[in-house]
């Protein structure tokens, strides 16, 4: 079936206000949790969008503040705060797809479509960001997690790359052969037939 911009927008994006704002709010509210009260002063442990959306220049998030030295033991905490982010889109994926079993119960009609059509988009989002967002790159998810891994020395050493970490994933997305995509899309892939066959869609 095939849908005009108007309509994708339409499908998409609560799933993708959704996606971003609970992502943020967690990394937020786990930070606030280990001892951290940046996000929380400045008010971005919040389920409202417009808190971490950025609307100028580009409809995207706005990463939560955290300030890792002031987490009671900040080696450690670190991982809990950036596994809060992907976590989530774990948990909302996991949601969408129990949205998307109670669409497919309902009689074909103009609820239940846009209903499936809706949750199958919020499966894709989640899923997507999840795994984009565990890649052990930093400043993203999963470099934060493998510095909070990785032996003292090691993780110095990781964490001096930081500043070359948005310019490698740049490279990575859009020089051929778009290496990003080959990485990322057999994991998501087989993380979207996971839940499938959890939840028999």
């Amino acid at each position: 079936m095939e849908f005009n911009l108007v309509q994708t927008i339409a499908i998409y994006a609560l799933p993708v206000i959704f996606a971003i704002t609970l992502h943020e709010a967690a990394h937020g509210y786990v930070a606030r949790h280990f001892g951290d009260k940046t996000a929380f002063m400045l008010g971005r442990i919040s389920l409202n969008p417009m808190r971490h959306i950025d609307m100028v220049g580009t409809i995207w998030a706005k990463p939560v503040p955290v300030n890792f030295h002031a987490l009671r033991r900040p080696k450690r905490d670190m991982l809990w705060v950036a596994a809060a982010g992907p976590a989530a889109n774990l948990v909302m994926a996991l949601g969408w797809a129990l949205l998307m079993k109670l669409a497919q119960t309902l009689p074909p009609g103009a609820f239940s479509l846009p209903m499936r059509l809706m949750a199958e988009a919020g499966i894709t989002v989640n899923i997507v960001l999840m795994v984009l967002n565990l890649l052990p790159i930093l400043p993203l998810d999963g470099g934060r997690i493998a510095v909070s891994l990785l032996p003292d020395r090691l993780a110095l050493g990781y964490a001096r790359l930081e500043p070359f970490g948005f310019p490698i994933l740049l490279l990575l997305i859009f020089l051929p052969p778009h290496v990003l995509g080959v990485i990322m899309m057999p994991m998501v892939r087989a993380s979207i037939d996971l839940i499938g066959a959890i939840f028999r869609l």
